[in-house]
């Protein structure tokens, strides 16, 4: 049976939210200066909101925030994680079930319309369109994405050859930290958001940033369980899954029961026209 990666994050909603980084506090200042008043009649709506990471930071800022989720599992972690958050003109977070293009409304109202660790699950011949449709004038788009990198090489690579055998596809969780020393370039290579948005006149004031979060150390266990909620990881067989799983936590035990990761956040923001 084939698994849709885009569906099976609620699988494991506990240990997704548990286990995955919260984004900084310098992207979060960064996107509001960009994009200004977000207000009750202007409110942020969010793509694809998970468990809330990126909803508590910019709804604990007094921010209202609509927030689309697809998959019910992982709503109701959201919904828990926001209850407590206060609003400053009504309720600080409306929590919405369905997909994007069709549970957000394309009224050209919103402030702010943004995606952490999402963009890449829409269809892409659309998502700029609903986007568009979903801003109001002058309205930002904010997207970005939680990058993180092996310090050291040899075990960098030896990660990498992990994620080839298994096919995962997650560069960005085994790939070394000196791929991402530079700045970000707009690639097709690399789908980077700017590269697709830079022949589209209707966004316009468009940048990129790199946030470098600094160095920590992660156990065996944290990054088996960070591993384990990635969809790369979810849609291998069972057996497969616990394979890979059982051969990254034997290379991280030899390694001193752990390694060292940077962390980064790559931003890209635009202004609706």
């Amino acid at each position: 049976m084939t698994v849709e990666r885009s569906t099976v994050f609620g699988t494991t909603a506990e240990t997704y939210d548990a286990a995955r980084p919260n984004y900084p506090d310098t992207l979060i200042d960064t996107v509001l200066e960009f994009a200004g008043s977000v207000s009750a009649d202007r409110r942020a709506v969010e793509i694809g909101a998970g468990t809330g990471k990126a909803t508590v930071a910019f709804a604990g800022r007094g921010v209202p925030v609509l927030a689309v989720e697809p998959d019910p599992r992982m709503a109701e972690v959201l919904r828990r994680n926001t209850a407590a958050l206060p609003g400053v003109d009504g309720p600080g977070v409306e929590v919405r079930i369905g997909r994007f293009e069709d549970a957000a409304p394309q009224d050209h109202g919103a402030g702010l319309v943004y995606a952490a660790q999402s963009w890449h699950w829409l269809d892409r011949e659309t998502r700029r369109d609903h986007v568009h449709r979903a801003l109001a004038p002058v309205g930002a788009v904010a997207l970005f994405w939680n990058l993180t990198g092996i310090v050291d090489r040899d075990l960098a690579e030896r990660m990498t050859a992990l994620d080839d055998r298994w096919d995962m596809g997650m560069r960005h969780v085994a790939g070394w930290a000196a791929e991402f020393a530079g700045e970000i370039e707009a690639t097709a290579d690399n789908d980077w958001a700017g590269f697709e948005f830079r022949e589209d006149a209707r966004f316009t004031d468009q940048r990129s940033v790199r946030f470098r979060n600094g160095v920590s150390w992660h156990t065996s266990d944290q990054w088996v369980e960070r591993l384990s909620t990635h969809s790369g990881t979810q849609i291998l067989a069972p057996a497969d899954r616990a394979e890979l799983l059982d051969a990254v936590r034997a290379l991280l035990d030899a390694n001193g029961g752990g390694l060292e990761a940077a962390s980064f956040t790559d931003l890209f923001l635009a202004r609706a026209v």
